[in-house]
C-alpha cells in the first residue's frame, strides 16, 4: 500500500507573521504547505506551481494577489485561488470572484472560514 502524499497549499504573503500563522494552521490539519514572500517567488518555484491551491494576500509589494490570480489563469495552471486582505474592497472582491476565486476573506478571519475555502478549492480540483 502506497502512502498518499498530503495536499500542498501554497501560501503567498509578504507578511511573515501571517504566512507563519496560516502555515501552522494548515500543517495542524495534515496539509503540506509551501510558503512564499512574493507572487514572483511563487511563480518561479516548481514547488509552488505544483500546489493544489494557493492562498494569497491581495496587497503585496511587486505583483499583487489579483495579478497573481490572473497569471495563474493566463498560464493555464488550473490552480484554485483564495484571496485574503486587510483592505477589503467590493471592486477587488468582484474581480476575484469573476476570475473564479474560491474565497475572498478580510483579515482578521477565523481559521474555520479559511478551511472552508480550502476544502471548496480542493473539492474543485479533485
Amino acid at each position: 500500500m502506497t502512502a498518499v502524499a498530503p495536499k500542498v497549499i501554497a501560501v503567498v504573503d509578504d507578511d511573515e507573521a501571517v504566512r507563519t500563522a496560516i502555515e501552522n494552521l494548515l500543517r495542524s490539519l495534515g496539509l503540506g504547505v509551501a510558503v512564499f514572500d512574493s507572487a514572483e517567488a511563487f511563480l518561479a518555484s516548481p514547488a509552488g506551481l505544483a500546489a493544489s491551491c494557493v492562498v494569497t494576500d491581495v496587497q503585496m509589494r511587486g505583483m499583487n494577489g489579483l495579478e497573481l490570480q490572473r497569471q495563474i489563469a493566463a498560464r493555464d495552471i488550473g490552480m484554485p485561488v483564495i484571496l485574503i486582505t486587510a483592505f477589503p474592497r467590493d471592486e477587488a472582491r468582484r474581480q476575484a470572484e469573476a476570475a473564479g476565486a474560491c474565497g475572498y476573506l478580510a483579515k482578521p478571519f477565523e481559521g474555520g472560514r479559511l478551511i472552508e475555502c480550502i476544502e471548496k478549492a480542493l473539492g474543485a480540483r479533485d
